[in-house]
């Protein structure tokens, strides 16, 4: 096919790339030309242990098919690994260009039960990791005027689910995260964007029950949208992705018109207008805090 985006000369950096969505992910990225750094440290889902032979089993999947691939190890929940991950790209193949935060563990528990152990390692891999590896590719991306960045969400943190505040709070705080990059990584042609996935994994299968039997539930249909918004004719940028089961849709975070009366604005005002502050009707999608404050000014018009 004439038209088939390739990745020939890009560098894709893929954390949690050993098993499930990462594994399918460096796959297809490497597939298309990509040179692929599989970042995995190898642990159970919890987060324990470490192992060198799922990034390397990974690795050598590639390069049995033809591909270009490196192995890593280290963690991206502090700012050394982070470092070091962007580190081992650098010494392997000279540059960064895309960055798929992919790492994840679970440690659920219901809210009352949640403790620190359960909360600060969830907290660390989700949304420490995402930071710290992508801001060690930052200034690099911003050097070269080109970076694609996708960092993993969930369904969980966007509409909720039982037992994962925890994991909750750090996928939606991806999210934010994502927004405030994408307002400093435009003018460096740096799109970052998130993906809310559904697969059966290591981490869902359990989660998942009936579900991951009666659907087609496999990581492999969840890495082309993946692969498309790292692509460089991929234009959008602060955007939410849900895949799962063969459909890819878009999530987003909208605002109603709400109301307007700065001279009479009472509990009994906000009560007696309840319903149209909530009505959907004419919602806005901002593309920042500033442009959603001046939307809705304009909005009462």
């Amino acid at each position: 096919m004439s038209d088939m985006l390739r990745y020939d000369g890009r560098v894709a950096v893929v954390t949690g790339g050993g098993n499930g969505l990462g594994r399918a992910h460096a796959m297809l990225l490497a597939s298309r030309g990509a040179k692929v750094v599989v970042n995995d440290l190898g642990g159970a889902v919890d987060g324990s242990g470490s192992s060198a032979t799922a990034a390397e089993r990974v690795v050598a999947e590639i390069v049995e098919a033809g591909g270009e691939a490196v192995a890593d190890r280290n963690s991206v929940s502090t700012v050394e690994g982070g470092q070091a991950i962007i580190k081992t790209a650098l010494d392997a193949f000279g540059r960064v260009d895309i960055v798929v935060n992919n790492a994840g563990i679970l440690r659920d528990k219901s809210f009352k039960n949640m403790s620190p152990e359960f909360l600060d390692p969830v907290l660390d891999v989700h949304l420490k990791g995402a930071f710290w590896v992508t801001q060690a590719a930052w200034e690099l991306m911003r050097e070269q005027k080109y970076g694609r960045i996708v960092n993993t969400s969930s369904a969980a943190g966007i509409f909720g689910n039982f037992g994962q505040t925890n994991y909750g709070a750090a996928k939606m705080g991806i999210v934010g995260f994502t927004n405030v990059l994408k307002q400093e990584g435009q003018k460096y042609n740096i799109k970052a964007n998130v993906l809310a996935p559904g697969a059966k994994t290591r981490m869902t299968e359990e989660l998942m029950g009936p579900m991951a039997t009666q659907f087609r539930m496999e990581p492999e249909l969840v890495s082309p949208i993946v692969a498309y918004l790292c692509h460089e004719s991929c234009k959008v940028n602060g955007e939410i992705y849900s895949a799962a089961a063969g459909r890819v849709g878009r999530i987003f975070i909208g605002a109603t018109k709400g109301v307007f009366n700065p001279d009479s604005m009472t509990i009994e005002y906000i009560r007696d207008h309840f319903d149209e502050i909530r009505d959907t009707e004419g919602y806005i999608i901002p593309g920042s805090a500033m442009e959603e404050m001046g939307l809705l000014m304009k909005a009462k018009k």
